[in-house]
């Protein structure tokens, strides 16, 4: 029997391109049968607070190509990234953390967090969890 594939994501953008790259590729994954952990730290930590993550806008050097891409996703009735997220996590083969040290630096609580993170962590918590990845990607 063939040994499960893992991938390891750092996601530490909180910006809509950033997100939804993370989420193609942990999604992807996913219907691989891969194991997903995400890893959330610093700015893209912020996108785990309830109600930030449907408030993603792509950075200032993009900006005047967002409303395009908005329009874009949802005439190709593309999932948004917390839909991304929640199908990614109904699967089962996907585990979410929020960084312990950042959550502190920008005093965010375990109450402010979405349902779906799994685990508040630190590096060397996630460093372990990444060490045996098969693909480790920061984004």
């Amino acid at each position: 029997m063939a040994e499960t594939k893992k991938l390891a994501l750092i996601v530490h953008s909180g910006t809509l391109d950033k997100l939804l790259s993370a989420f193609i590729l942990g999604s992807t994954a996913v219907t691989l049968d891969f194991e997903v952990h995400l890893y959330f730290t610093f700015w893209g930590l912020t996108m785990l607070k309830k109600g930030e993550m449907e408030k993603a806008g792509l950075p200032a050097t993009y900006k005047h190509m967002e409303e395009q891409l908005r329009e874009k996703m949802k005439e190709m009735n593309y999932p948004t990234p917390y839909e991304m997220l929640k199908r990614m996590k109904a699967s089962g083969r996907m585990k979410l953390y929020a960084c312990t040290p950042t959550m502190e630096m920008f005093g965010i609580t375990r109450d402010d967090l979405i349902p779906e993170v799994d685990q508040l962590a630190g590096a060397a918590t996630f460093l372990d969890i990444a060490a045996d990845a098969d693909i480790t990607l920061l984004i």
